[in-house]
């Protein structure tokens, strides 16, 4: 499993040229399910997004939470986050879990977000998808669950 957080202003997502989700001061997470991925890794990097301390506090330190500053998480779906480009000049998505389950542990991991009391939105998986964002930062990180 992997996560890519990035620290925005805020972030939306568009399906079909409508607004479906957006949020304010907070996280877009883009979430890629591989093979072999359970629910305790989705539990552990849920837990690991909401307590990283990745917003300023006084002192312009990253040293604040998303729980700690009240903010709000995109979770959009994005298997291409999987994808291996070590050989050749086109991607292989071997590593992709297949889309029942993918969509399943996604799933799970936005009840898991919500579990903490952040305020969640989302895309809809497996849907073409325009995400758009302001990074505050820029403060980007991708975190994976081996």
């Amino acid at each position: 499993m992997k996560v890519l957080i990035q620290r925005v202003k805020n972030a939306g997502v568009k399906i079909d040229g409508n607004i479906v989700s957006s949020i304010n001061q907070g996280i877009l997470a883009l979430v890629g399910i591989e093979k072999g991925d359970t629910c305790e890794q989705v539990e552990k990097l849920a837990r690991k997004v909401v307590n990283l301390r990745i917003f300023p506090d006084k002192n312009d330190k990253m040293n604040r939470s998303l729980i700690d500053i009240e903010g709000e998480m995109l979770i959009v779906s994005q298997f291409t986050l999987c994808g291996d480009c070590k050989k050749g000049t086109r991607p292989s998505f071997d590593k992709s879990a297949p889309p029942e389950i993918a969509n399943e542990l996604y799933e799970y991991f936005v009840t898991q977000v919500k579990s903490y009391g952040i305020k969640t939105g989302t895309g809809e998986f497996g849907a073409m998808m325009e995400v758009s964002l302001i990074n505050d930062g820029p403060v980007t990180f991708m975190l994976a669950s081996n």
